[in-house]
């Protein structure tokens, strides 16, 4: 196996990695090409163990890009928020336990946005990929006690997000119960979906410069229904009318809205014993151009659950 080869055969690990670090699908394949070029240009006959350099380097190269990011606010609390992979996309990596489910969802994305970059990736490393603390402690330079701490740290604070995981046809009913209470115009039928202390949370379609959030079942449940109820202006905005699917995005149930082969928004619910406790929608276009270049190659489920809103 030539350099290339050996490479290849680590790119898609690698990218579902820099994409739990930095919940970014661009990011996550910029740093892997550095990584690829830092593996080109490396004294290769020196490297004992590729899979392990790759992972140090890759990981390394992340952090260092999500501390820049940090340091200059492009990825403030209130104003970031996670790229939305589908259901199939290589991206989202491994998913067989629960932990590696869990730690691609957006909420646990968003959790991990507010702890340590060393925090973070110790908690991925170890939950996701099955790295032990020995190893962990030689991709970040840390001691092995220093990473059972972090891992600890990160995990309780995962805990309190907790879900009720779904397959494809109960997210379906979930999307669809969530459409029908929504275009009925009534209140109390979205209420009853919503724990009381459901929350919200949404880019504005990147019209606001910060996310808009939402407390309380009730709150929540006045703003859907009126980000719901189809309008002209809605129409110019999103382009025409779209049609509404349900979906799996980042292992959660999603209302997809897409125009033709273009996604144009999405709302990912988070659900607690058949109700709902966090509804997070997207449909700032840059945030949408790799669920969207997916969805035009997956098989949808017919019919839509609405074919023009």
């Amino acid at each position: 196996m030539d350099a290339v080869e050996r490479f290849e055969a680590s790119r898609t690990r690698l990218a579902s990695l820099a994409y739990r670090l930095l919940g970014s699908a661009a990011d996550a394949e910029d740093v892997v090409q550095d990584a690829f070029l830092r593996w080109h240009a490396a004294d290769r006959d020196r490297i004992d163990v590729p899979e392990a350099w790759l992972t140090k380097v890759t990981t390394n190269l992340a952090l260092d890009r999500l501390r820049s990011a940090q340091s200059r606010r492009e990825r403030a609390v209130g104003s970031w928020l996670p790229e939305p992979l589908l259901d199939g996309d290589p991206l989202l990596g491994p998913l067989d336990t629960v932990e590696q489910r869990e730690s691609v969802t957006i909420a646990v994305l968003l959790l991990l946005e507010r702890v340590p970059p060393v925090e973070r990736a110790v908690y991925i490393l170890r939950e996701a990929f099955s790295h032990s603390h020995k190893e962990i402690a030689r991709i970040l330079d840390i001691t092995e006690s220093a990473s059972q701490q972090y891992a600890l740290r990160a995990r309780r604070r995962v805990r309190a997000e907790r879900r009720t995981e779904v397959d494809r046809a109960a997210a379906r009913e979930i999307v669809e119960a969530f459409v029908s209470a929504a275009a009925s115009g009534r209140t109390d039928r979205l209420v009853a979906l919503l724990t009381d202390d459901a929350t919200g949370l949404s880019d504005g379609a990147g019209l606001s410069a910060t996310l808009m959030s939402h407390t309380g079942a009730a709150q929540l449940a006045r703003v859907m229904r009126g980000g719901f109820k189809p309008t002209p202006a809605k129409r110019r905005l999103a382009g025409g009318s779209p049609s509404i699917h349900a979906a799996i995005v980042n292992t959660t149930p999603a209302l997809i809205a897409a125009l033709g082969d273009r996604v144009v928004g999405t709302i990912l619910f988070t659900t607690h014993h058949g109700l709902i406790t966090n509804a997070t929608s997207i449909a700032t276009p840059t945030r949408l151009t790799r669920l969207t270049k997916t969805w035009q190659t997956t098989p949808h489920e017919n019919p839509p659950i609405i074919a023009e809103w």
